[in-house]
Order: structure tokens, then C-alpha cells, then sequence
């Protein structure tokens, strides 16, 4: 299993970004998927994740509500929609896989891709 997450950038508080999680050929329809940031000085945390099985999704209390999980099969792809940013949510974002149903602890998820960074700044 490969992943590979893009779409970070600098964005004004209040604004939006996309981040995508590209993931080798049909990974999303056999593996739970989700996203974790790892803000500077601080232990990586869980932001939201989405069920194989029937794509239920799971978000932190910190960004439920403004932020989005999803999956396309067709293009293999995770994607996390943010809106509403705030400075907290400056982190490095990484995509995560594992068998199963989804679990909310990093320690469960078995494929990493590497972090994409989201500054949160004016």
C-alpha cells in the first residue's frame, strides 16, 4: 500500500484547502482510511477517518463540522475538505491506512504517506 498527501499550503483563518491522499490502485475500497496532524512540539493527533465497509465517517471534536473526509474509488483518492481554518489547525497532515474498521489511534493504522503542511496564519 502505497500513499502519497498533497494540497497543504499557507491560508488566512477562515479559509479553505483540500488535501488529497493518493492511494495505489483499489487500497480505498479494501482499507479504512484516515488523516492525523502532528502540530509543531505536539504528539500527533486524529482528525477524522472514513469506514471501508460503508463509509462511514469520524472526525475529532476539534474539527467536526468544518472539515470533510471522502474517498473516490475511481481515482483512488482521500480527500480531507477544511473550511473555516483556524491558526490550531497549523500542522503537518498525514493520510493513513489500515484493514478494518477505522480506529481513531495512530498506533492501529499499518500505511503512512508523508505529511503535507497547512499554515493557518494572516
Amino acid at each position: 500500500v502505497q500513499l502519497q498527501a498533497s494540497g497543504g499550503g499557507l491560508v488566512q483563518p477562515g479559509g479553505s484547502l483540500r488535501l488529497s491522499c493518493a492511494a495505489s490502485v483499489r487500497t480505498i475500497e479494501r482499507y479504512s482510511m484516515a488523516w492525523f496532524r502532528q502540530a509543531p512540539g505536539k504528539a500527533r493527533e486524529f482528525v477524522a477517518a472514513i469506514d471501508w465497509s460503508d463509509g462511514t465517517t469520524y472526525y475529532a471534536d476539534s474539527v467536526r463540522g468544518r472539515f470533510t473526509i471522502s474517498r473516490d474509488y475511481a481515482q483512488n483518492q482521500v480527500y480531507l475538505q477544511m473550511n473555516s481554518l483556524k491558526p490550531e489547525d497549523t500542522a503537518v497532515y498525514s493520510c493513513a491506512a489500515k484493514s478494518g474498521y477505522v480506529r481513531t489511534t495512530e498506533s492501529a493504522y499499518d500505511y503512512w504517506g508523508q505529511g503535507t503542511l497547512v499554515t493557518v496564519s494572516s
